[in-house]
């Protein structure tokens, strides 16, 4: 599975499709993953706590928040991209025990080999499907879980449903936080669904998104957080941090979210279906 320079950046064939890491010609250091055309992630190797994509600042604001500065923690990612998060909590809390479950081997060996892990981080990553890793893992061992897991630019079924989500809070430790970044359109049908589905399984849930996203006027990210202690989720810096950012987000909770999701019925397996496609235009 050879990668091949050219003017656009390294490309290599993987399981899922086509690779490609495209070099910031402006900024040396600095990488976006593409997988068949659509952004995944981008990374800066010179200061991994630099972050290009608002959905992953948002991801961080929460990282930021949890837990006293540079504290370590243990976190399972699921969904590893450029592992640009991991990098992130490796640089911003040191000694962190962090897993990585991505379910493209030579997605991983191509992010590895061409952007190397920094040294010394416990970071592990494993070759496997997301939830066959958090349906076997023991409980209460992280401190924080995020998910991140698209097939295309989708996110699957079989991760979203209540029952992967009740695996999910077992392998919490009691104040443990569960995010996720999900992608929706006009009417949040999605989201909605997924927010009620949380609900079912943890007692504590807020929403951070763009307002336009919020109104359904465009297609975008959507930031879940969940807790299984009420007041555990540090709704206020959240805020703070999602309203500072260079594309402002608002959180939602309490009633307002109440409103959002109105009659949306969480799903189970048997219902699951995967997030929508984004429309074809969103990426130029």
């Amino acid at each position: 599975m050879g990668g091949r320079k050219r003017a656009a950046g390294i490309v290599a064939s993987i399981a899922g499709g086509v690779a490609e890491l495209c070099p910031d010609d402006g900024r040396p250091g600095r990488w976006t993953l593409l997988v068949d055309g659509y952004p995944q992630s981008a990374v800066d190797l010179t200061d991994p706590r630099s972050l290009d994509f608002e959905y992953m600042r948002c991801i961080a604001s929460v990282i930021d928040a949890m837990a006293a500065p540079a504290a370590p923690m243990s976190v399972l990612h699921l969904g590893g991209g450029a592992l640009t998060l991991p990098r992130y909590v490796a640089a911003t809390r040191p000694g962190s025990a962090q897993r990585v479950v991505e379910l493209d081997a030579s997605l991983i060996e191509f992010v590895r080999r061409e952007l190397p892990l920094p040294r010394g981080a416990d970071i592990r990553v494993r070759a496997a499907d997301a939830r066959a890793v958090v349906e076997t893992t023991a409980p209460a061992r992280f401190d924080l879980l995020i998910a991140d897991v698209y097939q295309g630019a989708r996110v699957p079924a079989h991760l979203t449903s209540v029952e992967f989500l009740s695996s999910a809070a077992r392998v919490l430790r009691p104040d443990g936080l569960y995010v996720a970044n999900l992608a929706d359109g006009n009417g949040l049908a999605f989201v909605r669904s997924e927010v009620a589905s949380l609900r079912t399984v943890f007692p504590s849930v807020v929403l951070l998104a763009e307002p336009a996203v919020l109104r359904g006027r465009r297609f975008g990210n959507v930031i879940l957080v969940a807790a299984a202690v009420a007041g555990r989720i540090p709704s206020a810096a959240l805020a703070r941090a999602a309203a500072g950012d260079p594309f402002p987000a608002r959180l939602v909770e309490g009633d307002d979210l109440d409103h959002l999701v109105a009659s949306a019925k969480p799903v189970t397996d048997a219902t699951a279906v995967a997030s929508p496609p984004p429309p074809s235009d969103l990426f130029g």
